[in-house]
């Protein structure tokens, strides 16, 4: 009888084992599926943008490109210091930047997509995000604990 407990407790332990394993490979190949899905978005709209590669996208005219922020290593986002104002960003981050100083309080990623007029699927909220937490690691945005965005200036409870 005790036999019978012991290989029962036995398998039980090595299937908790297996079942945890699965779970850490699901929640990698569920990160892969999103990466995925963005790469996807961003490449149909490059092909139906440049008709499959066979004509120019228009995106950047080749006559007028000019050196400027995220160019020869530049960085589109500073590192905020004192006394630098929102004319250093792009106007992209600049439209985000006004977005999240608009909102009544710490704001989502799926918020200011919503608010700069994107689709809430992952491969428009996705970008957000990076551009959100950019604006963050460089002191321009702070991040809340539950992972919401705030003006720096704007005090907030617990910051990550």
């Amino acid at each position: 009888m005790v036999d019978v407990l012991t290989w029962t407790i036995e398998q039980r332990m090595r299937l908790t084992e297996r079942a945890e394993l699965l779970r850490k490979e699901l929640a990698e190949i569920d990160a892969e599926l999103g990466r995925l899905e963005a790469a996807e978005v961003v490449f149909g709209q490059w092909a139906e943008a440049t008709d499959g590669g066979r004509r120019p996208s228009g995106i950047v005219d080749s006559e007028r490109v000019a050196a400027g922020p995220g160019t020869g290593g530049m960085r589109l986002v500073p590192d905020r210091v004192e006394g630098m104002g929102l004319e250093a960003l792009t106007s992209e981050y600049r439209r985000i930047m006004e977005i999240v100083a608009g909102a009544d309080g710490p704001v989502m990623a799926k918020d200011v997509a919503m608010a700069l007029g994107r689709e809430l699927t992952p491969g428009k909220v996705e970008p957000v995000r990076g551009q959100l937490r950019k604006l963050a690691d460089r002191g321009w945005l702070k991040r809340t604990d539950q992972g919401a965005i705030c003006r720096a200036d704007r005090p907030v409870l617990a910051v990550t």
